[in-house]
């Protein structure tokens, strides 16, 4: 008789009997290696698409001036694991590039949470200088930032930090890891001439990992100045910092800069349609959902009115199509004046136009350069003529807010992040209220190839990138943002405008609606997109 037990049922049999805990442990440990997510590497559902032709877009290298030339990496050999905290405490994993073409040297190794699939790059460096200070350099020496011979916790080995020690005039932009307690040797990564770097920050709400006693964090870090003429560039390294609360210290990590200015790498007019094509998502409306989106031209023409209030009098007029009669510019042009749209004044069609019309409506286009040229941000916005009052949750009880939330125009974006070197799609921010959030590609819906999915939240049209109940609060109490897939859907590759490029020049006209500064409604009533403060800069 044969007797056959599942992997569970083997480790409670060990777990029960004394001798073999020890086993059991080693058991249990060993799952947990082999079933960890970044053990698996992310891939978009598609290829990505062959582009038209034209410029330096997604031709591989970057020239950032100064003699240096950049490249990025997404193959790597892992250095170091641990299996504990970090988010979902599954701990992270230290990598170092793979694949350098000739010429190219590491600039910092990469670093990752345990709890999603490996998705991730760095950029590597070329010197094509021609100056006797060139534009990489050795470092002289190495310092240990930290190291986890002591620490008491699930681990490949023990993981050595390093931070490269740089000649006068240069900055390091990474760290190296080992495995060693040796350091590493001086030819392993190199370091940026200072007047290629840029100051660094670390985003906070993307840290990486950290120990449990919170002793020793390791952060994601960004340019500190981001936006449309900002020219800091993102490494894709980690800054590894020691000590808590007052005594921390953080190790000077710095980011590249684009010291040309040029634009010569962003997507031109035909590659921006393509990459529409290729990465619009399709946005669902929850079931219930009374208020649609429509078309800005669909609400003018169908009785929203311009009012005008001028030293106590008020005055309405009808809208033009596209806007060619709306104020123009800063709102300080008109001192003696204040305007905002508003619904139709006949309240039958006032109640029409509230529920929007999803056949009109379209995305409203805003390409922009993003982390010094490196990356294009292809931002899409949507307008809602109406968006409806919040829900409250107490415990298990909803309660309708009445009013509360409720105004006339309102405007959500998705901003898909690709970038330069290839034409990938890297990751997409979501607008919900007044915040968002970046979620990773590796983390997004697709639907018909690499097209990601969002779901509109049901009356305030907040945009997240899973269906279910989101809460805005605390503690059981907060308001409510309910999304779901319904047969609404709108599908953002056949509805869209490209309305503004400011580096494509006159090859985009913008149209009067969008320099049009003031409110899209009457008291809570939002700005229009360009007078969004992410407009020329970076999402929060």
């Amino acid at each position: 008789m044969h007797i056959f037990y599942s992997y569970e049922q083997l480790i409670a049999i060990l777990d029960s009997i004394q001798p073999y805990k020890a086993m059991s442990s080693s058991l249990s440990q060993f799952k947990k290696k082999q079933n960890l997510p970044i053990e698996t590497t992310f891939k978009l559902p598609a290829d990505i698409p062959v582009w038209p032709p034209g410029g330096g877009f997604a031709t591989g290298i970057i020239d950032l001036g100064g003699g240096l030339l950049v490249s990025q990496i997404s193959t790597f050999n892992k250095v170091w694991t641990t299996y504990e905290g970090g988010p979902n405490n599954l701990g992270a994993t230290f990598f170092e590039p793979t694949g350098l073409s000739e010429g190219f040297f590491m600039l910092g190794c990469y670093c990752q949470p345990n709890n999603k699939p490996l998705h991730g790059c760095v950029l590597v460096g070329k010197d094509n200088s021609s100056t006797s200070n060139g534009a990489l350099a050795e470092p002289v020496d190495y310092k240990l930032v930290w190291n986890t011979k002591s620490q008491k916790i699930k681990q490949d080995g023990h993981g050595y930090i390093w931070l490269p020690i740089s000649p006068d005039g240069y900055n390091p932009v990474g760290h190296v890891v080992t495995t060693s307690p040796e350091k590493p040797s001086l030819d392993k990564i190199r370091c940026v001439r200072s007047d290629l770097t840029d100051e660094s920050t670390t985003c906070h709400s993307m840290k990486l990992w950290r120990t449990e006693n919170k002793r020793f964090n390791v952060y994601d870090v960004r340019p500190i100045k981001r936006g449309i003429e900002a020219q800091g560039v993102s490494v894709g390294t980690f800054l590894a910092q020691s000590g808590g609360g007052t005594n921390s210290k953080a190790f000077p990590i710095f980011c590249l800069k684009n010291t040309k200015g040029s634009f010569s790498y962003m997507p031109n007019l035909s590659q921006i349609k393509a990459m529409i094509k290729a990465y619009s998502p399709y946005m669902y409306l929850h079931p219930m959902e009374e208020y649609l989106p429509s078309s800005v031209d669909w609400f003018f023409t169908n009785g929203a009115v311009l009012i005008e209030k001028r030293k106590g009098v008020i005055r309405e007029s009808s809208i033009e199509p596209n806007g060619t009669n709306l104020p123009q510019g800063s709102s300080n042009d008109y001192d003696d004046a204040t305007y905002w749209l508003d619904l139709p004044l006949d309240e039958t069609k006032r109640v029409s136009v509230k529920k929007g019309d999803l056949a009109s409506s379209q995305a409203y286009v805003h390409v922009k350069p993003m982390l010094g040229g490196t990356f294009t941000d292809i931002v899409m916005w949507v307008f809602y003529p109406f968006n409806g009052g919040a829900r409250a949750k107490v415990a298990c009880t909803n309660i309708p807010l009445r009013t509360k939330g409720e105004h006339v125009g309102d405007w959500e974006h998705l901003t898909l992040r690709i970038s330069n070197f290839n034409g990938e799609l890297w990751k997409v921010y979501f607008s919900q209220h007044s915040k968002g959030q970046w979620e990773d590609a590796s983390e997004l819906e697709f639907q018909n190839g690499n097209r990601p999915v969002a779901y509109s939240s049901l009356h305030g049209h907040a945009l997240f990138p899973k269906p279910g109940l989101v809460m805005q609060g605390m503690r059981g109490l907060g308001v409510r943002n309910d999304a779901a897939k319904s047969d609404a859907v709108m599908d953002m590759a056949t509805w869209f405008e490209i309305v503004a490029a400011e580096y494509l020049g006159s090859q985009i006209r913008e149209p009067p609606r969008l320099n049009f500064c003031m409110n899209w409604g009457p008291k809570e009533g939002p700005k229009g997109p360009k007078q969004k403060d992410m407009w020329k800069g970076d999402e929060r």
